[in-house]
């Protein structure tokens, strides 16, 4: 009986560093999916701050006249080169996101608008008709156009991270009423 005990002790070591290497490997299993997964995320924060930042951009610019009268040069106060918006999400003062307005924005569509579609009880409506010259007896003069149009624009805004590599593009349609200098200017 005391062969029998002595082959035994053996196969307990064996069968626990067995079990010790398969803990073991489920442990490393389980931080490298862990570490994949904070990756993801930090990918999906970095590529949702980056949209915020483009869009930031793009409703920016259209929240100034600028871009109708001077496309190059959209942005009100540019960082660095023109047409460039720096966006600093965590407010620390120095900026994660850098967004170019590449192509510059481009007025794609352009149509006057008749004297007859206006509204003549609204403002915005009347100043398209106040100083209209007198066309009766020109000929080919009455086009019934009034001072102004409406232009449909495209800005595209390209957005890249600093410290990440995080890179988005939006591009987004805008329709504005612009008066018939303009059109005859910025929408050829």
């Amino acid at each position: 009986m005391t062969t029998k005990m002595h082959s035994q002790r053996g196969a307990t070591l064996l069968i626990a560093l067995i079990m010790l290497v398969l803990l073991t490997l489920f442990a490393l299993s389980a931080m490298n999916t862990g570490t994949t997964n904070l990756k993801v995320v930090g990918n999906m924060q970095a590529r949702s701050e980056a949209l915020g930042a483009a869009q930031q951009a793009i409703e920016t610019v259209i929240s100034s006249p600028l871009f109708i009268s001077n496309p190059s040069n959209a942005v009100l106060n540019p960082c660095g080169t023109a047409n460039t918006l720096c966006t600093d999400v965590n407010g620390d003062g120095t900026p994660e996101y850098t967004t170019k307005l590449t192509p510059q924005p481009a007025c794609v569509a352009v149509k006057p608008i008749k004297v007859s579609e206006l509204n003549l009880t609204v403002p915005e409506d009347l100043g398209c008709v106040a100083g209209q010259a007198q066309q009766f007896g020109v000929a080919g003069g009455v086009s019934g156009d009034s001072l102004c149009a409406n232009a449909v624009w495209e800005i595209t805004a390209e957005t890249t991270g600093v410290d990440t590599s995080a890179k988005v593009t939006v591009t987004q349609g805008v329709g504005v009423r612009i008066s018939i200098d303009e059109m005859a200017t910025s929408c050829l």
